[in-house]
């Protein structure tokens, strides 16, 4: 097994980096935020009652070791890539790569991953069933097969599922092929088309799984 972090290529004029959103390091109170953001530079937001930093959350562009990353494929090694998005950098002129003070959504650069290994399906294995259409309310119902275009009628929490959703339509789209959502302890039946969200081209309308 092979484990590390991938160095991701972002775009330096990301509309990412005009408006900061990820919450990084400590929380702080008004006035030591205040602090540091004049002695710092840093940019800052409220997070509940306190305050923290923020950095850009930037679209992956490319991912540089994916040549090895096939190799070791080939060799049936399993490959853990693009913890927590990666290591965000950008090309300054010169073509000189340097790092950047950013965090790269990991749903979305496992999705850029994807596309760049060529994978015939793309699989997010969370602790959650399915995607669900009114998630924690009486009338939630999971998804159990969709085209991407009826999956953006919908809105998914920021912080947890909506990403996910958008990286496996963003696969669909650019590929043809399928991507998927679901229980790690359910792999096999995903792949089935029995457990989880199946997002596909080829679906016409939404199934809905049936209701326990």
């Amino acid at each position: 097994m092979r484990c590390r972090n991938s160095v991701v290529e972002v775009d330096p004029n990301d509309p990412g980096f005009d408006n900061p959103t990820k919450f990084i390091g400590p929380v702080y109170s008004k006035t030591e935020a205040t602090r540091l953001r004049a002695e710092k530079g840093w940019a800052i937001k409220k997070d509940g009652d306190k305050w923290r930093r923020v950095v850009a959350s930037p679209q992956p562009k490319q991912i540089f070791e994916v040549r090895p990353i096939k190799w070791l494929l080939e060799k049936g090694t399993v490959v853990i890539a693009a913890g927590g998005g990666g290591i965000p950098t950008v090309y300054e002129p010169g073509r000189r790569l340097r790092g950047i003070e950013a965090v790269i959504d990991k749903d979305l650069c496992s999705e850029l991953l994807a596309r760049q290994l060529e994978a015939d399906f793309f699989i997010m294995a969370t602790d959650a069933d399915a995607v669900f259409a009114n998630w924690g309310k009486p009338s939630a119902r999971a998804f159990r097969r969709a085209p991407p275009n009826a999956m953006y009628e919908y809105s998914f929490p920021s912080g947890s599922m909506g990403p996910k959703v958008d990286a496996a339509c963003r696969f669909v789209e650019m590929t043809g092929k399928k991507a998927a959502i679901g229980a790690l302890t359910d792999l096999s039946s995903i792949l089935r088309g029995e457990s989880g969200t199946t997002i596909t081209m080829t679906a016409s309308a939404i199934d809905w799984a049936p209701q326990l």
